[in-house]
C-alpha cells in the first residue's frame, strides 16, 4: 500500500492547522473586540470561502500566488504546485469555521468580567490571556477542530493550486479521486475508510465540546 498520500495529508494538515490557529484566532479576537468602518464587509469577505465553489477559491489563490502576484514577483517565492500551496489552500477554505466559532465564543464572554480585571490593574493582554480566552475555550476549540476536519478533506482548491502529483502534492482526497478514476476500488475503499474515521473522531470531539459548553451555560 502506498503510504505517501497519508503522510502528505498529515503534513499538509499540520501546516494548515498552524495557519488556522494563528490567523483564525487572531482575526476572531479583532472582530469580536473592535468596531471599525467596513466591519461587515470584511466579515463577509472572510466568510466567502465557506460558500464559494472550491474551484473559485482555487482560482483566486492561483492569482494570489502565481505570476504577477506580490509573493512571487516581489519576494521571489514560488510555491504553486507544491505541498505548501496545498496547505495554504486547505487553511483558506477552512478559515471561516475557525473565525466564526471563535468570534462567537469570545463575544459571549461577559464584558463586566473583563472590565473588573482591568480595574484590578490587568493589562489588555493579561485580560485576554486570563479571562477572555479561558472562558471562550470550548467554543474556540470546537471551531478549531471543525476547521481542521475541513482542511483535512479539502479537494477542489488544492487541485487548482497544487495539482495532483503522486508523492509530491497528492493528498488523501486527491488519491481517492485518482483511485476511483483508475477503477482501483479496493484502494479507494481503504482510503475512504481512513478519511471517514479521522473526520468522525474530530466531529465527535467537537460535538462533545459543544455539549459541555451548553451544560456549563445552563449551570451558570
Amino acid at each position: 500500500m502506498n503510504l505517501s498520500p497519508y503522510f502528505l495529508s498529515l503534513q499538509v494538515t499540520i501546516v494548515a492547522t498552524i495557519i488556522l490557529f494563528g490567523v483564525g484566532l487572531g482575526t476572531a479576537i479583532v472582530l469580536a473586540r473592535t468596531r471599525f468602518p467596513g466591519e461587515v464587509i470584511v466579515s463577509t469577505v472572510l466568510n466567502l470561502p465557506l460558500v464559494l465553489p472550491p474551484s473559485v477559491v482555487g482560482f483566486y489563490l492561483l492569482i494570489g500566488l502565481g505570476r504577477g502576484s506580490l509573493i512571487r514577483d516581489w519576494f521571489g517565492i514560488d510555491i504553486l504546485f507544491t505541498w505548501q500551496a496545498a496547505a495554504i489552500a486547505s487553511a483558506v477554505v477552512a478559515l471561516p469555521l475557525m473565525i466564526e466559532s471563535s468570534r462567537s465564543a469570545i463575544s459571549a464572554v461577559h464584558p463586566e468580567l473583563e472590565a473588573a480585571a482591568r480595574t484590578l490593574g490587568s493589562s489588555e493582554l493579561e485580560v485576554l490571556r486570563r479571562i477572555t480566552l479561558p472562558m471562550a475555550k470550548s467554543g474556540i476549540l470546537a471551531g478549531f477542530i471543525l476547521s481542521v476536519a475541513r482542511a483535512m478533506g479539502e479537494f477542489g482548491a488544492t487541485l487548482m493550486v497544487a495539482a495532483n502529483i503522486p508523492g509530491q502534492t497528492q493528498t488523501l482526497p486527491l488519491a481517492i479521486y485518482d483511485a476511483v478514476q483508475n477503477q482501483e476500488y479496493d484502494r479507494a475503499h481503504q482510503m475512504v475508510a481512513v478519511m471517514t474515521l479521522w473526520t468522525f473522531c474530530l466531529l465527535l470531539w467537537a460535538r462533545r465540546l459543544e455539549r459541555q459548553k451548553r451544560s456549563h451555560q445552563s449551570l451558570s
